[in-house]
């Protein structure tokens, strides 16, 4: 396949020089390059040289793949990559790219994506594109919805990606459905699928809420929260009104403090431990996002025992509330408990949400469906 040069929408796609050497290796030593892609890691100088000019070229000839290196077509500048890193016998390419530190926030790599796009289908003649990427890569996922990819699901140990045996995310695009050039397409800026690639993208926050005795913190489970929170879970009131396993074993622990944080990764739930001012274990509390409503959540939160009567879970479930209707763009928080929990009503009321009545037979609990109150903190609520 003869390597040729688009012009689109304010960038250039041109094959590898042996002059864009020095640019690439500099490019590649960014940690988000070397985090989410498969670079080799360290980033050598005979790296870039042999990228430039044996393996792409090498993927042209071979009709196997189709690099380009993204430019300004102005002063020439490298932006970054983009290209199909294989190509099928079925009508099949897989697209990648990455954007070089320089060039990020100005849209080059979603203008460079729907190039990439709109030639594969109207030149090469493909019939679908895949997208891939790992999981907790918001920044590459935002790109794909730009271009216009729907994001099909989610593929358990992947391969291709930077960390053997992680999930991937996976996204198709058919011909048909590249955005116009110059349009702001789907997942444009301001809208909630931005706003969450912004949040979910970066490491997980600390929030703080004042209680009666002091400043708590909402942070990520740490190692040193575990036999507290195994603790807690062997507490007879947290087992009669929760979920957790019982028996609760260490593992047990260990296995959330690892979904939380692929939970965080995934960007469909926020799983903080709620600590005292000396830093201590108080509870746990989620937020987890409705898969259904974009604009709709609920929330679940346990107190250790030690912890209890101190106005603790009131002041942490206002706090994640707040964070979750004014930078995750809420309209609505849902709070559910089994009836009879006037302990987790009370501090749900206390933090600002309104009863609304009682399910029937609302949750499945330990084998049985059981009737739930409801009550619910709406975005209008906070002003």
């Amino acid at each position: 396949m003869e390597p040729v040069e688009i012009i689109e929408d304010g960038v250039l796609l041109r094959p590898w020089r042996e002059a864009d050497t020095d640019a690439v290796y500099r490019a590649c030593q960014d940690p988000d390059i070397q985090r989410w892609t498969t670079v080799p890691r360290p980033y050598l100088p005979e790296h870039a040289h042999g990228f430039v000019t044996e393996v792409s070229g090498r993927a042209w000839a071979d009709g196997t793949g189709a690099p380009f290196a993204v430019c300004d077509p102005a002063t020439g500048q490298l932006l970054g990559s983009c290209g199909l890193v294989s190509i099928g016998d079925a009508g099949t390419g897989v697209i990648g790219y990455w954007t070089a530190p320089w060039a990020r926030g100005r849209g080059v790599t979603v203008r460079a994506a729907r190039a990439v796009a709109r030639w594969s289908f109207d030149t090469l003649g493909l019939r679908r594109l895949i997208w891939q990427a790992e999981v907790g890569n918001h920044a590459s996922r935002l790109v794909a919805l730009r271009a216009g990819f729907r994001i099909d699901g989610r593929l358990r140990m992947v391969d291709g990606t930077p960390n053997d045996g992680a999930d991937g995310w996976i996204g198709s695009l058919l011909p048909g459905e590249v955005p116009e050039p110059g349009s702001t397409g789907p997942a444009g800026p301001g809208t909630l699928a931005a706003r969450r690639a912004a949040v979910f993208g970066r490491p997980q926050p600390t929030l703080f809420a004042t209680a009666r005795s002091g400043e708590l913190r909402l942070r990520p489970m740490e190692e040193q929260d575990l036999d507290a929170v195994v603790e807690t879970c062997r507490d007879p009131e947290t087992i009669r009104w929760t979920t957790v396993p019982d028996p609760y074993e260490r593992a047990d622990a260990q296995w959330y403090q690892g979904f939380s944080q692929e939970a965080w990764a995934r960007g469909d739930d926020a799983c903080f431990v709620i600590a005292d001012p000396d830093d201590r274990y108080a509870g746990s509390i989620d937020l987890r996002l409705s898969p259904a409503d974009p604009l709709l959540a609920d929330v679940g939160f346990m107190t250790a025992p030690a912890a209890r009567g101190r106005g603790y879970m009131p002041a942490a479930l206002a706090a994640l509330s707040a964070w979750g209707i004014t930078t995750l763009g809420l309209a609505r928080i849902e709070w559910k408990a089994n009836v009879g929990n006037t302990a987790s009503r009370r501090a749900a009321e206390k933090a600002g949400f309104g009863f609304e009545g009682t399910a029937r037979g609302g949750v499945q609990h330990r084998g049985e469906r059981v009737d739930v109150w409801v009550a619910a903190l709406l975005a209008k609520d906070l002003t």
